[in-house]
């Protein structure tokens, strides 16, 4: 079922491809026609730093001037204090957003990583809160985004959940978690996460988890009760020569099992082998794979065959990957 959320229609489940104007190998013509997604998630820290197109998008709205009519969810920035220093407050990025039209807005959250230590994190968490909590009331026509912290300890990840509840936010990000994604796709301690939010969070509140992107994966975070992620995977892999299939990602030497896989892809049937020379096609096919493998995990999930599928998943990646934690980590969840 979908979630309805000040008149604001979120599928579930739902992938947000990662959306950058100006600077995008698939236009937002081709998001919207081509592959009907039901949404994008976009930068506006970008937009609000650029005198120009912070003057137009204000004028026009985001939707007209991306070009894009579906759900916009747009991001604050936060990932950018990594790179440098912003120069904005939470206040002033959060209206920014709201003027521009989006219909799912982030405060400035202060990220959470993998070494910080208790202190630090719950240092960080406690920030967090307080900005969302000063979000709530600027926020009147958007949805505000509830985004948890709490870096590497669980105790303080559920701490953040149950004062987001008490907020009553509408929905909730599931941060810094990008450090604990792999190329062995060990999804235990995500897993971990997941389980425990949806222990405190109700099925009606929507779980985003930002950046994951990887279609092996998201079946199985599906199942443990997440929603919507949002991701630029695909077109990093296409840019590194990786064909994304939902039983893992391959390079041209292993072309005939991404052939096998990814079969039913149109970009494949259309192009063969000639894909891996051509970076645009291979992050269209790699978009169009990401969009089915949600939408299939989706609806087996509401048939109650998800569980079934999720080990053929793990049984034909364990064999193409040897190395691959996925199963095993599956197995400890």
């Amino acid at each position: 079922m979908d979630f309805l959320l000040k008149n604001i229609s979120i599928p579930n489940p739902l992938f947000l491809p990662v959306f950058k104007y100006g600077n995008s190998f698939i236009a937002a013509e081709q998001l919207r026609n081509e592959f009907d997604v039901n949404g994008i998630i976009t930068n506006a820290y970008f937009l609000y730093k650029d005198r120009e197109y912070k003057k137009v998008v204000k004028e026009r709205g985001i939707k007209d001037f991306l070009g894009f009519d579906k759900l916009i969810v747009t991001d604050s920035g936060a990932f950018q204090q990594f790179s440098r220093p912003l120069y904005l407050s939470n206040t002033q990025i959060i209206a920014f957003q709201q003027e521009i039209g989006a219909d799912v807005i982030s405060p400035l959250d202060v990220i959470t990583t993998p070494g910080d230590n208790r202190t630090t994190a719950g240092k960080k968490l406690a920030s967090t809160l307080k900005r969302i909590e000063q979000g709530l009331t600027l926020v009147d026509r958007a949805i505000l985004i509830g985004v948890q912290q709490g870096g590497k300890f669980l105790d303080l990840r559920v701490e953040a959940l149950r004062e987001l509840v008490n907020m009553h936010v509408q929905y909730i990000a599931l941060g810094s978690l990008v450090p604990f994604f792999n190329r062995y796709h060990d999804i235990e301690f995500i897993g971990k996460v997941l389980m425990q939010a949806r222990e405190v969070v109700p099925p009606s509140i929507p779980l985003h988890i930002y950046g994951a992107g990887d279609p092996v994966e998201l079946p199985f975070y599906i199942a443990l009760g997440c929603n919507i992620f949002d991701s630029s995977a695909f077109i990093h892999y296409a840019r590194d020569g990786w064909c994304m299939t939902p039983y893992g990602s391959f390079k041209e030497d292993r072309a005939k099992w991404a052939l096998e896989y990814a079969g039913a892809s149109p970009y494949i049937r259309k192009s063969g082998q000639a894909i891996w020379r051509n970076e645009n096609l291979l992050a269209a096919h790699n978009l169009w794979m990401v969009l089915d493998v949600v939408a299939t995990a989706g609806r087996l999930h509401a048939e109650n065959r998800l569980r079934d599928h999720l080990d053929h998943i793990a049984e034909v990646h364990q064999h193409l990957f040897p190395e691959s934690k996925l199963a095993s980590s599956w197995q400890k969840l």
